[in-house]
């Protein structure tokens, strides 16, 4: 493992100290940096190689991109890496156009899905989303108990929730865009349980702990931070309540990023249990439950665990 000293000695550089700043809560592409820090990519590239290789950052390939994010074991302790930092950064005049350049990056992110989810409202059911077949489905209501709250995280017209809410005391259903809640406010009408609620799944509208079972169905795949998504999802969830993700398996079907607006590509099993470990969740399990016979072969995974 890289020194401590060596690692000090790397964060002592400017550009590479607005690095740090910047990936502590979203992991970026080199691209995204670029725009935030208006630097030329080679210029960012090497400070970023720099940083990697005095294990401060880890990288993800996800398609043609490579996000970028705090490595999980560094020679610096988190806590005080982050103080470090935090007090660093105090002295840097860049700071405050670093966040508000930051926000705009990720503004964007979220606005090419909700265009994306706007333009397809009305249209679930009758358009191929991969991922969303009834076999996968199937596995997710099976586990179900009757006579529960339920959030819907990333819900969509709410095809699932209003499955749910035959059943359940309460569903909640969370999408960020304005047309999906508009839709499926008006899908609604005949289950006064289910409510829908305009937000992002990184930050529910929903009271701490009022939740028994939150899900994400083909929804965390759209999450610019999905380690905070699923933060929040324990943050709503009552204790003993539980978790279900159904997702697609990592795969590396680059066309989704513009066909489905997906920001990852899947997730690998080991993935999701280390999200799910990290979000606090115990008992995790995560098993593949449908493979598509067509190209691109998506598989669809799902997880679970427990508050």
């Amino acid at each position: 493992m890289p020194s401590t000293l060596n690692s000090l000695r790397t964060l002592a550089d400017p550009v590479r100290l607005r690095l740090m700043n910047l990936l502590r809560a979203e992991a970026l592409s080199v691209a995204e940096l670029q725009e935030v820090l208006g630097m030329g990519q080679s210029r960012i590239s090497t400070h970023l190689a720099q940083l990697k290789r005095s294990g401060l950052v880890q990288d993800r390939r996800v398609g043609k991109n490579i996000y970028y994010s705090w490595a999980t074991d560094t020679s610096i302790p988190g806590q005080e890496l982050q103080n470090i930092i935090e007090l660093a950064v105090t002295e840097m005049p860049e700071r405050v156009s670093d966040q508000s350049a930051l926000r705009h990056v990720l503004a964007k992110r979220r606005d090419r899905a909700r265009e994306y989810f706007n333009k397809l409202a009305g249209k679930f059911g009758r358009s191929y989303c991969p991922g969303r077949s009834w076999q996968a489905l199937s596995s997710l209501l099976l586990s179900l108990l009757p006579a529960m709250d339920v959030a819907d995280l990333g819900a969509g017209e709410g095809t699932l929730s209003q499955l749910l809410a035959k059943n359940a005391r309460s569903v909640i259903a969370v999408d960020i865009s304005e047309r999906m809640v508009e839709v499926g406010t008006q899908l609604a009408k005949d289950h006064p349980n289910l409510e829908y609620r305009l937000g992002d799944i990184e930050e529910p509208p929903i009271a701490d702990a009022s939740i028994d079972l939150a899900i994400f169905s083909q929804a965390l795949h759209h999450a610019n931070s999905p380690q905070r998504a699923l933060q929040s999802a324990y943050r709503i969830l009552r204790p003993g309540g539980r978790i279900a993700i159904l997702d697609l398996l990592a795969h590396s079907f680059e066309q989704a990023r513009e066909l489905y607006a997906d920001l990852w590509l899947g997730f690998s099993e080991v993935e999701l249990l280390r999200l799910l470990e990290q979000a606090g969740f115990k008992g995790n399990e995560v098993r593949v439950v449908s493979r598509e016979m067509n190209s691109p072969y998506f598989q669809t995974v799902l997880a679970t665990g427990k508050k």
